[in-house]
């Protein structure tokens, strides 16, 4: 084997333990042809992350598959928590240490402020992005650039209502750099949250974490036709509504 094979493999490695958290549950032949891999050459790559518990499978989506069909079911992988290990930022424990001490010495409010102006950062630089675009593509802009930061975030539609009304969009964040850190100080998430209802113009509601030990932070985004703002295609809601009253 070149020197150089072994680098290499572990750099496809990684890459397929990336791809399985910003993607996953997902199966080895859509990993396969994300990367360009041979079924042989994806099953090795996941036969070692399963080995080093970097990845397992979800025995009850790849229970369920396999009864809606013949033939031998599909795996379906996802990352576990080492995996997701893997991909945190250095210096959590230091970064928890501070702000224990933060706590203790200057108050909970301290640390509320303090996670406040860490967002402050982050809400300035998505601030031309995400209002340039229209109301429409605000959330999908939003999901872009905190990806960029390395969030692994996507936009989606949120399931509809009982009544069969446009449930509003979900904002999925894949990974969380400060995870650990905010598992402890919940302000971190709780000024991200804030930072996303300012950015979108709408109100949104938290529905989960990773920091409270779900697999994805998913953040429900309300339509802006209910506060006032537009609909889905960008219309002023209300405008046509005095358009319509005035008729």
């Amino acid at each position: 084997m070149p020197s150089g094979a072994g680098h290499g493999e572990r750099d496809t490695r990684a890459r397929v333990a990336r791809l399985i958290l910003e993607h996953g549950p997902i199966t080895a032949s859509a990993l396969g042809e994300r990367m360009g891999l041979t079924p042989a050459a994806i099953r090795r790559h996941l036969d070692a992350l399963l080995g080093e518990g970097m990845v397992e499978v979800e025995t009850r989506r790849s229970r369920s598959q396999g009864q809606r069909g013949r033939g031998r079911p599909a795996k379906w992988f996802v990352i576990t928590d080492a995996g997701r290990n893997a991909f945190v930022h250095a210096y959590d424990d230091l970064a928890t240490s501070a702000l224990r001490f933060l706590a203790e010495t200057a108050g909970a409010h301290a640390v509320a402020e303090f996670a406040r102006r860490q967002i402050a950062d982050l809400e300035r630089r998505y601030t031309p992005v995400v209002q340039e675009a229209p109301p429409h593509q605000r959330v999908r802009k939003l999901a872009e650039a905190l990806s960029a930061d390395g969030y692994a975030a996507a936009a989606a539609k949120a399931p509809q209502t009982v009544s069969g009304e446009a449930g509003g969009e979900q904002l999925c964040q894949h990974h969380c750099p400060v995870a650990h850190v905010a598992a402890e100080f919940p302000q971190l998430c709780e000024a991200e949250t804030e930072a996303f209802s300012r950015l979108l113009g709408t109100p949104v509601q938290r529905l989960a974490t990773i920091a409270h030990g779900d697999g994805i932070c998913t953040t429900h985004v309300s339509p802006r036709s209910l506060c006032g703002g537009t609909d889905a295609d960008g219309t002023d809601m209300k405008n046509e509504e005095s358009g319509r009253t005035s008729l």
